[in-house]
């Protein structure tokens, strides 16, 4: 490619970078509203892509740890399993005839059912998505299918051993707390289900005090509201969610779990700043700026790890954390490495080009991660659970607003305790390896 195709390409990137950004800063036409009790959140787009996003606030709040899974297994049997007026095989061949999609997810702090349509199919896709929420069949034998997949999902999680690293991470780092909880369950808890536990369990869950609606795409508020006011509505209005106190971080330790696998996992667990704060985005281009810095040192220069990384756990609500992980087979080399870089970030602090080219990487893969309505409807409703929405909007505005004494304030406000697991050959490890990060005097904001 010559110069001029390359500047050519710079200048064409740029340009649509800057459009994005004021598509977004602009009136983004959300709106919510109270359709007799339940909350509405609905944003109007021009896109023909309907996505209907139905949250359940709590996550593992819902569910003592013997029962971790349940909420999942709930909303897969409530989707996948029929209702009283379809069985299985009739929703999901009236679905397929429409290109109509379903889907659960089930988080920390909240759990979610989509839908996904195309507008003129929207009728009879929401008669479906409805129905599902409404009226779940919980079959015995249908229930019992799910189940056995769940649980053999369950145990092949159980023996991945990145899967298994951020079970035993959060098992340890948040002993006794809801995080200890997997929501997706594990293999012993799931086969202690039954499907009247479940059945019951979902029917005391699914209110319009604990839920609420997301709904982006071509749709008028009047369709929306007549739609919801026909169906959701008559949902009883149920309990909210016992949620429980911030847990904060606050002393460093180390949990060596033996496990006869070729390379060595690790990672390591820090209170983080809350993401609906002033601090939350800046901590997030934080981590993502120590992500790129990590890269550069324990994979390019020192080749310690093909993947090591650094991030924010963006479904931490209640306790938000961020977290370091690396997959090694020099685990004390790394260790060593990984709090090196945080303590030169805490002693001298980020570099200003570093906050300019995180800026604009930051929001082209932002506004990137937007451009269909189910990513739309998944971020407007995890800034909800988190308690504004109108943090959706303010993104942009509050990413350009961030300084570099903001990036260095966060970072070393909230790095001060690691909690590490290890997953891999004890030999190859101590406990006295475990670093924490150093305090310094002088700071660098």
């Amino acid at each position: 490619m010559n110069k001029y195709l390359f500047f050519k390409n710079i200048i064409i990137l740029a340009l649509f970078c800057l459009i994005a950004v004021k598509s977004v800063l602009a009136d983004s036409g959300i709106k919510e509203l109270n359709v007799d009790g339940l909350t509405v959140i609905i944003k109007h787009t021009p896109k023909e892509v309907i996505s209907a996003r139905f949250f359940i606030a709590g996550g593992t709040a819902n569910y003592p740890l013997d029962k971790q899974g349940i909420e999942s297994a709930a909303l897969n049997t409530a989707l996948n399993g029929g209702t009283t007026s379809m069985n299985k095989t009739q929703f999901k061949t009236a679905a397929e005839k429409i290109g109509t999609r379903f889907d659960y997810s089930a988080s920390l702090d909240y759990s979610q059912m989509s839908m996904t349509c195309i507008k003129s199919f929207w009728d009879k896709s929401w008669a479906l998505f409805a129905d599902a929420i409404i009226n779940p069949a919980f079959d015995p034998n249908e229930f019992g299918l799910i189940l056995d997949q769940m649980v053999s999902n369950a145990k092949q999680s159980e023996e991945n051993p990145d899967a298994a690293l951020a079970r035993l991470a959060n098992g340890f780092a948040f002993k006794g707390k809801n995080y200890e909880k997997d929501p997706d369950g594990t293999s012993e808890s799931l086969s202690g289900l039954t499907v009247d536990l479940t059945k019951s369990y979902y029917k005391n869950t699914i209110g319009k005090t604990r839920c609420f609606l997301v709904i982006v795409g071509n749709l008028t508020e009047e369709e929306i509201t007549a739609k919801v006011r026909a169906s959701l509505s008559k949902l009883p209005g149920g309990t909210s969610a016992k949620l429980e106190q911030r847990y904060l971080i606050t002393k460093g330790s180390e949990n060596i779990v033996e496990r006869d696998i070729a390379t060595n996992y690790l990672c390591g667990i820090m209170s983080s700043a809350s993401l609906n704060s002033p601090d939350g985005i800046p901590m997030m281009m934080a981590m993502s700026t120590m992500y790129d810095r990590f890269f550069v040192e324990l994979r390019t220069k020192r080749s310690l790890s093909y993947a090591p990384a650094a991030f924010i756990n963006t479904d931490a609500m209640i306790s938000p954390y961020s977290q370091i992980y690396i997959s090694t087979d020099s685990p004390k080399k790394s260790i060593q490495v990984m709090v090196e870089l945080l303590n030169d970030i805490k002693k001298v602090g980020f570099k200003e080009d570093e906050l300019i080219n995180k800026k604009e990487g930051f929001l082209t893969n932002y506004l990137i991660q937007l451009e269909t309505s189910a990513q739309q409807s998944m971020a407007i409703g995890k800034w909800n659970v988190r308690g504004n929405w109108k943090m959706y909007d303010e993104f942009v505005e509050r990413v350009n607003k961030t300084t570099l004494k903001d990036l260095n304030r966060v970072m070393d406000q909230n790095t001060n305790a690691i909690v590490w697991t290890y997953l891999g050959k004890k030999t190859d490890i101590k406990p006295e390896d475990f670093k924490q990060t150093e305090v310094y005097k002088n700071k660098p904001y």
